[in-house]
């Protein structure tokens, strides 16, 4: 049995400001030793994504109580039986979609479409079965099989990538899912290409690693879009050709400077006014790609003839079409090369004891990715 400290959500849509409601209470948690296909992981960052927000806002509803956070990286600290692939002291990043590799989706090349995983999640279980944290004796579910906002995890071996040794886990941390769906979206999802051109509205972590993809891609033209002009000289250091502040002229603008409209828009803002916009930025043939996820309720209409008389293709991209054994270790290695900087992703660094702070810079805009240093 493992004893330690982590966050449990009790209660969902607690008042603001969340230092004060304290949604996220720490808490003595207890592990049994890893089962069959489990690893014990001791986590060594973790970080806040809006994913975690919308489970303490309750725009997305998972079962409580539960411990959350979906992106992290640590080392194994102990392997259950039959696991082959991991030994102590391996070094892992932790990815929010477990894949099975033997549902259909797995084996017809699509494992970010895991339906195995995506029930076991749906359950805030673990891929193995079940659940595995407590406290006193209570159980809790896991968030994402991760449950990443603590000191130690219990997770499936599926759950797990392994990483070349001596990577600090403070910066490998996003790659389990800002940078999955980001750089995975440009890179994998949208097919945009050498001397390609891409524009990308909502530059949090996710737009902005959408940016680094479509830079390691060679696209031509990238275009950074976001209300903030804070983000924008971020978005330009990252390799964005063109930066713009969201108004009521940017489509205009975006047409006039890609002389009818960019290859693929990708909406990244988790709102429909960025898909509307994102709508507007494509030329005839090209192709809008959301990966925002705003909460289930939201719903669009969408005019159809101009879908089909201008030939537009409207994607979703999930985990950013990632199989995670294969693209985590080769994003990692991009990073290794200064070809993809994620870590230029990261606003603040704090501890565990100040997440509730961090779940209101979250909710204000003021962040990007905020990581929780062990």
């Amino acid at each position: 049995m493992t004893n330690f400290r982590g966050a449990v959500l009790r209660e969902r849509g607690l008042p603001r400001p969340y230092v004060e409601s304290r949604p996220l209470k720490i808490v003595e948690l207890e592990l049994p030793d890893p089962g069959l296909g489990e690893l014990l992981v001791e986590v060594g960052a973790a970080s806040l994504c809006r994913s975690d927000l919308s489970v303490v806002t309750g725009a997305r509803v998972w079962p409580l109580p539960m411990v959350i956070g979906h992106e992290a990286a640590g080392k194994v600290a102990a392997v259950g039986p039959g696991v082959t692939s991991f030994a102590p002291e391996d070094d892992v990043v932790l990815v929010y979609l477990p894949q099975c590799g033997e549902c259909v989706r797995c084996r017809g090349g699509e494992a970010w479409l895991c339906d195995v995983g995506a029930t076991a999640n749906q359950k805030g279980e673990l891929l193995t079965g079940g659940t595995r944290l407590t406290h006193h004796g209570e159980k809790l579910h896991h968030h994402m099989g991760v449950a990443a906002f603590a000191e130690y995890t219990l997770v499936s071996e599926a759950s797990a990538v392994k990483v070349p040794p001596g990577l600090a886990a403070r910066d490998t941390c996003i790659f389990g899912c800002a940078v999955l769906c980001g750089a995975g979206t440009a890179l994998n999802t949208t097919g945009v290409g050498e001397h390609g051109s891409a524009a990308v509205v909502g530059l949090g972590a996710v737009g902005l690693s959408a940016i680094l993809g479509a830079r390691v891609a060679g696209a031509e033209r990238i275009v950074a879009i976001d209300r903030l002009e804070a983000k924008l000289a971020l978005a330009a250091s990252l390799g964005a050709t063109d930066v713009l502040v969201a108004d009521e002229q940017t489509a205009v603008r975006v047409t006039d400077l890609t002389a009818g409209g960019v290859d693929h828009a990708i909406e990244a803002s988790g709102t429909l006014e960025g898909f509307d916009l994102a709508m507007r930025l494509v030329r005839r043939g090209g192709t809008v790609t959301t990966l925002g996820l705003p909460g289930p309720a939201v719903s669009h209409d969408l005019e159809l003839a101009p879908l089909v008389a201008n030939g537009v293709t409207i994607r979703g991209s999930y985990l950013g079409s990632c199989v995670t054994s294969r693209d985590v270790p080769r994003f990692i290695e991009l990073y290794r090369e200064g070809r993809l900087p994620a870590d230029k992703l990261i606003s603040h660094r704090i501890a565990l004891d100040d997440i509730n702070l961090a779940l209101d810079r979250l909710a204000d805009g003021e962040a990007l990715r905020q990581v929780i240093e062990f």
